[in-house]
């Protein structure tokens, strides 16, 4: 899938000025960028406030290609407002990450006991291998495969933007990682409640199964309520597990970049640490919740904030998404995103039925 490959960049040309001598070009401001993330976010609460069955962020996702492509907006967002969606999609995520950490404590993750945790790191590895596979038998360009493979196998867009930053990946590749990510995860919402039956799980197992199974937290709640507050409270236990892991993948994608370019630099310039300063925040996090000290207000408000920036965040990742070009490699994208659907829901249901 191609993507919209014009975007604002900056520049470190000099120009002359009128003593004859030379100045360095002007950074183009990100205000209006953030302005324009800020009305996005606006208007993803104010969707999800009148069809609370569609999440936040899906909004966000969708009104930022919307706005990639509406005369007279498209103009804004192609020029003057890219530099700032850019630093959304990119700066705003790191913190909404960070924040993630406070929903996850560690006395909730031993609750479900190690035949749960080694469940879910199965599905984990094998949805993250079977989908890079799947990626690259399709032939689909850059780094969309393990950004893919990430938001399926961790946490949607979140676990996308956390890796994109350690790989270096091209806005375009990440963009469309999550628009696919991000509407498989919506599409969760409505078939997998329709499976509940069928495939004879109790409330329990099946939010088990949706937490292991579904891509973005939120889709998670939207997905796992309709089985009741048992499978709800199972769902989010679960998810959050797979939040957890982001850490060691982000943390092993760090040493696949370390080993593919040796003892060159890598095309940033550095060798990226170990675990990214985000990646340790999200740890920092975790453990400050685990503690306990924080008041639910703390906690409420902390939660308010992530998703507001995370919602930013992915409006500008969609308003990197050009939707004419999607008949390059549409179809195979699609196939990835479908196959991908496939093993992680299959993986999962194996797991919970063998846990349970």
């Amino acid at each position: 899938m191609a993507l919209l490959g014009s975007r604002a960049r900056e520049t470190t040309a000099d120009r002359p000025t009128a003593a004859g001598t030379t100045a360095p070009t002007r950074k183009p401001s990100p205000l209006p960028g953030l302005a324009l993330a800020a009305l996005g976010v606006a208007a993803a609460s104010a969707v999800h406030l009148l069809v609370p069955a569609v999440p936040m962020l899906t909004a966000a996702v969708v009104l930022g290609i919307a706005a990639a492509h509406l005369p007279g907006v498209r103009t804004l967002v192609r020029g003057a407002a890219r530099p700032g969606l850019t630093l959304a999609g990119k700066r705003l995520m790191r913190l909404g990450i960070v924040l993630l950490g406070l929903k996850l404590a560690l006395g909730d993750v031993l609750e479900l006991g190690w035949a749960t945790v080694a469940m879910v790191a199965c599905v984990v590895v094998a949805t993250f291998f079977g989908t890079v596979w799947l990626g690259r038998r399709l032939g689909l360009p850059g780094d969309q495969p393990v950004l893919v493979a990430t938001g399926y196998s961790i946490c949607g867009a979140s676990a996308i933007g956390a890796v994109s930053e350690v790989r270096g990946s091209e806005e375009e590749d990440v963009a469309t990682s999550v628009a696919l990510v991000t509407l498989c995860g919506t599409l969760a919402i409505l078939v997998l409640p329709l499976l509940h039956g069928p495939l004879g799980l109790d409330a329990a197992q099946f939010g088990r199964w949706v937490g292991a199974g579904v891509h973005d937290v939120g889709q998670v709640v939207a997905t796992a309520q309709t089985g009741g507050p048992q499978a709800l409270n199972e769902a989010v236990l679960v998810k959050l597990l797979r939040v957890l892991m982001l850490a060691p993948l982000v943390a092993a994608m760090v040493l696949a970049v370390r080993q593919r370019h040796g003892a060159d630099r890598p095309p940033q310039g550095r060798r990226p640490p170990l675990v990214p300063l985000f990646v340790l925040g999200f740890l920092g996090m975790v453990a400050l919740r685990t503690t306990a000290w924080l008041p639910g207000a703390v906690l409420d408000g902390a939660a308010t904030a992530q998703e507001i920036l995370l919602a930013a965040a992915l409006f500008g990742l969609g308003s990197a998404v050009h939707l004419p070009s999607l008949t390059r490699t549409g179809a195979r994208v699609a196939g990835l995103g479908l196959c991908a659907w496939v093993v992680v829901a299959g993986a999962s249901y194996g797991g919970v039925l063998l846990t349970t």
